[in-house]
């Protein structure tokens, strides 16, 4: 392996990864598509990534809790073909991340949302869930609302990437990002071993931002494949209160039917799109 030498000024050029040929320098659409509208005032429009999977918890949380104006049209954005640089993606969200949602509660103001983290602090703060009891409850709930999203992209842009996705692999970024991805279990589980849920006796917004990430690392559902474990090569096991906390929501039915959406599957057992509760029966919901 030769080492790198940056230049003085960089230059974009093609390494041959998984994204290549979505990445790119600049932001704004590279082509015109509108967005599709369903029946329902609220629109999401997304993809079952782990940011993806926060809100669409949420939505089935609040649902199952009886507030039927939560109902919503999932939307599959395929960012694997350029999707999110699409005109009407990019009007909702100027940074052409998933997930964006788009409140048609009042037709004549619609409300857009971007960003899991405030998507999720939006609907909370709609629908008064989650977000605990008193102030100091909806402030430490924030507390690790905001931890996950500043620290999970060492998790997924740094150790997932460098362990999974790029097309060479290089000890130093993967023990680099190892590393601090260890450490952050270690947080949680030191955290979950006085509490039964993030942010203490409630489950919260908190839980659904951190699910789809860390639990879903310490149960073997992300990173892994018939090459490469990275449950095993984390050894998660280990983190046992964080493994009671994960599969403890894992079997929430909510977190199941949330998992499910804007996702493609060979055996049609997801949805890449979502309309109305009913779809979920033929999954056996």
């Amino acid at each position: 392996m030769s080492e790198y030498h940056p230049p003085k000024v960089w230059q974009p050029s093609s390494n041959g990864g998984k994204f290549a040929s979505i990445n790119r320098p600049v932001a704004g659409a590279t082509h015109q598509k509108a967005l599709p509208i369903g029946a329902h005032p609220l629109q999401l429009y997304s993809l079952g990534t782990p940011n993806g999977i926060k809100v669409t918890i949420l939505l089935e949380e609040l649902l199952a809790l009886g507030h039927q104006s939560a109902e919503y049209d999932a939307w599959l954005i395929d960012i694997g073909q350029g999707d999110q640089f699409g005109s009407g993606f990019v009007e909702l969200n100027p940074n052409s991340k998933i997930p964006a949602l788009l409140d048609r509660s009042e037709p004549t103001q619609p409300q857009r949302v971007f960003e899991s983290g405030a998507i999720l602090l939006y609907l909370a703060e709609k629908f008064q869930c989650f977000l605990g009891q008193t102030a100091m409850d909806r402030t430490e709930i924030l507390n690790w609302l905001f931890w996950q999203m500043g620290s999970a992209p060492f998790v997924g842009g740094g150790f997932g990437h460098f362990y999974v996705y790029a097309p060479e692999k290089y000890e130093y970024p993967i023990n680099r990002y190892a590393m601090e991805t260890k450490r952050q279990l270690d947080v949680l589980d030191q955290l979950l071993a006085s509490r039964p849920y993030i942010a203490g006796i409630e489950y919260s917004i908190a839980d659904m931002a951190i699910w789809p990430w860390y639990g879903a690392l310490a149960l073997g559902q992300v990173y892994s494949s018939a090459e490469q474990n990275a449950a095993e090569f984390l050894d998660v096991q280990s983190y046992a209160h964080l493994q009671r906390w994960a599969k403890q929501l894992n079997e929430r039915p909510a977190v199941q039917r949330g998992r499910l959406v804007n996702r493609n599957s060979e055996d049609g057992s997801t949805l890449p799109e979502r309309h109305s509760a009913d779809d979920f029966k033929a999954l056996g919901f």
